[in-house]
């Protein structure tokens, strides 16, 4: 099956010159715009919305996003053969280990150069096994079969059943067959954790047993929130007079809106703590939601908003550099 290659500048419209904070600007604004929570067309913002997460978990993650610069979009000249051997794991080009997904959030080019690519593992399974007396092969179970399959915070919260589509060789024909499984994502799922599929690997060989199939989760980049184990961590843009005088603000939560109350003179760098609005934990509890202040400056002022901050400035004896 020919790969594709993915321009993921193009996807998220920024020049492969870009800075980490422009590819993090341009994923937030998309993401905002395409999340399935929000956007009108529910299915056509899923499937830009899973196009704009792989995008930015190459070019925001420095060791991917240098192997794909360095794959380039010629990388299915010969010339590329030693960056691709050296830099992506690609177990795909191997002759008979190509396994594709389709549902999985990742398209067929990330699972072949960034994710575990359908890999197999673990097992026998492959033709020209071991034989018996008789010169009838022995019972070898299937190979394993793992991959990677993301999953959004939302899923993550109340769980869901995923539509998978599994396109396999076969290893007695050498024909491939597709085959759909429902994936049940449970509640309180974590990143890293794998789901098995009991029996989806690939089939035995002689009687044996088929493998299983694993599908390690793979959190969705979220606009608003940083995932720390059970923690969600919130940037809490402020302006200057509301960290000033102080404020009650609305933040964003998986749950729906928070109001949270801003004391007068908050600091940057300073940490709210909402309880039980972050991801589930053992013993059907959740943990925490973090507001970490930053503090804006508008960009550009007015002739008459600059006398005003001028008036200010004559009038106040603070010094933020000797905190006097």
């Amino acid at each position: 099956m020919a790969v594709k290659f993915k321009d993921y500048y193009e996807v998220l419209g920024v020049p492969s010159s870009a800075s980490e904070a422009d590819i993090k600007k341009a994923f937030r604004t998309l993401a905002n715009k395409y999340h399935p929570d929000v956007a009108k067309d529910k299915r056509v913002a899923e499937e830009k919305f899973r196009e704009i997460n792989e995008a930015n978990e190459v070019l925001s993650d420095p060791d991917k996003r240098r192997k794909y610069d360095e794959l380039g979009a010629n990388w299915n000249h010969p010339e590329r053969e030693a960056a691709r051997q050296r830099g992506f794991s690609g177990r795909g080009f191997e002759e008979g280990s190509q396994f594709h997904f389709e549902g999985t959030g990742f398209s067929d080019f990330f699972e072949q150069f960034f994710g575990r690519g359908g890999r197999d593992f673990g097992g026998a399974g492959r033709s020209g096994g071991a034989y018996g007396f008789g010169d009838e092969p022995m019972a070898q179970r299937g190979q394993d079969i793992e991959s990677d399959i993301v999953v959004t915070l939302d899923e993550a919260v109340g769980g869901s059943t995923r539509t998978i589509r599994l396109q396999r060789p076969d290893p007695r024909t050498g024909q491939s067959a597709i085959q759909t499984l429902a994936v049940k994502i449970p509640p309180g799922v974590r990143d890293g954790q794998r789901i098995r599929l009991a029996g989806k690997g690939q089939e035995g060989i002689g009687g044996g047993e088929p493998g299983h199939l694993y599908l390690r989760v793979k959190f969705a980049s979220h606009p608003d929130f940083r995932v720390r184990g059970s923690s969600l961590h919130h940037e809490l843009e402020l302006s200057p007079w509301e960290a000033i005088l102080g404020a009650t603000v609305s933040i964003p939560a998986l749950d729906g809106p928070a109001s949270l109350k801003i004391p007068a003179g908050t600091v940057a760098g300073r940490q709210f703590r909402l309880r039980g609005l972050g991801l589930p934990v053992a013993g059907g509890t959740r943990g925490d939601l973090y507001a970490v202040v930053s503090i804006q400056v508008p960009a550009q002022v007015t002739a008459e908003q600059r006398k005003l901050w001028e008036q200010v400035a004559a009038k106040t004896e603070f010094n933020p550099r000797t905190g006097a």
